[in-house]
């Protein structure tokens, strides 16, 4: 598998080693501009142009680059040649999105987005806890990041193009999806910008709420930044009327560990009848989780894999988010489409 990574943050560059590891044949590492790399990819071919890689013709283009450019370098990418895997979010329009994956399917192209805890055995598990309890749900999910120094720095430069609530929340809301299956109806946003250093019109603390047609309410909040609390910063609880599942033991370390963000200490099941602690694997870090997405990338290339679910689902915790986003804009509640 000829692959092609461009973006070379810290996420591309992890995906990059998930397919050093994996044994895929790296033809390409395109970034704009020069970056220090771990010794393991130091002798791949670089690249500051997206042309420059697509000349290598790839089989899989790996983008992780900013939200405003993964519409765009998947649809290049797909009329290339090549299958793609992009980073969440999958665009920063719905219409966009919507292109992307109406390219996929025309041009017969293996299309994944980075929804990460999809590939968490923990995470799977609990969402298999929490349909097993039926429906309809009370979700309460939440990641708060103090960050500081280089952490915020990375955090001020995601805003000039996406909230927080976007770039984090669609993981959520995605999982939210995952088990009421119901649509989306209503969506209620707040905002508020809490530093000086960021653009007027963007938040850096924001929460979401959201109805579903099967009655089902969820929340979201997520702020970044060094003025943000680390208490209570890591909430994931499912409620319905047999009981609830939560993440616990999960607030080990700091809010901006990269590594704490999909961790998950030990699930809690409870029953009115009593609690049950589900036994889960060992954690496999953010390192394993991007070895184990890229894997299933490549198995979905090599056994031709349904990918319409994941695709339509990616596009619908977008829609959500967005939504809230605009609700924050205008103050209003936004009625989805269809609803």
């Amino acid at each position: 598998m000829r692959v092609l990574v461009v973006g070379l943050g810290n996420m591309g560059q992890s995906h990059a080693l998930a397919h050093h590891r994996l044994g895929s044949q790296i033809v390409g590492l395109v970034n704009r501009s020069p970056r220090d790399l771990p010794p393991e990819l130091a002798g791949y071919p670089r690249f500051a142009t997206f042309a420059e890689g697509l000349a290598q013709r790839p089989d899989l283009v790996v983008i992780a680059t900013y939200t405003d450019s993964h519409a765009a370098l998947a649809v290049r990418a797909m009329e290339a040649g090549a299958h793609v895997f992009v980073e969440k979010p999958l665009a920063a329009t719905v219409d966009e999105a919507e292109r992307v994956i109406a390219t996929a399917r025309r041009l017969s192209r293996k299309l994944v987005v980075g929804y990460i805890l999809r590939h968490h055995p923990a995470w799977t598990r609990l969402i298999e806890e929490a349909r097993a309890l039926g429906g309809p749900y009370v979700f309460r999910m939440n990641l708060n990041q103090q960050s500081k120094g280089h952490e915020w720095e990375v955090h001020k430069a995601l805003m000039r193009t996406t909230s927080p609530l976007v770039d984090c929340g669609v993981h959520y809301v995605d999982v939210m999806c995952q088990i009421t299956d119901a649509a989306p109806v209503r969506v209620q946003g707040m905002g508020l910008r809490l530093s000086d250093e960021i653009a007027p019109e963007m938040y850096n603390y924001g929460q979401l709420q959201v109805i579903f047609a099967d009655g089902s309410v969820g929340w979201y909040e997520a702020g970044w930044g060094p003025m943000m609390s680390e208490t209570a910063f890591f909430v994931k609880d499912v409620v319905s009327p047999q009981g609830a599942v939560s993440i616990v033991d999960s607030e080990g370390g700091a809010s901006s560990d990269i590594d704490g963000h999909t961790k998950v200490g030990g699930l809690l099941v409870h029953r009115p009848a009593g609690d049950r602690r589900v036994a889960l694997p060992p954690d496999p870090g953010h390192q394993g989780l991007c070895d184990a997405e890229q894997g299933f990338v490549l198995r979905a290339i090599a056994e031709d894999l349904d990918l319409t679910r994941p695709m339509q689902d990616a596009v619908q915790s977008l829609r959500i988010c967005l939504a809230a986003d605009e609700s924050i804009r205008t103050g209003r509640v936004v009625t989805l489409e269809g609803a």
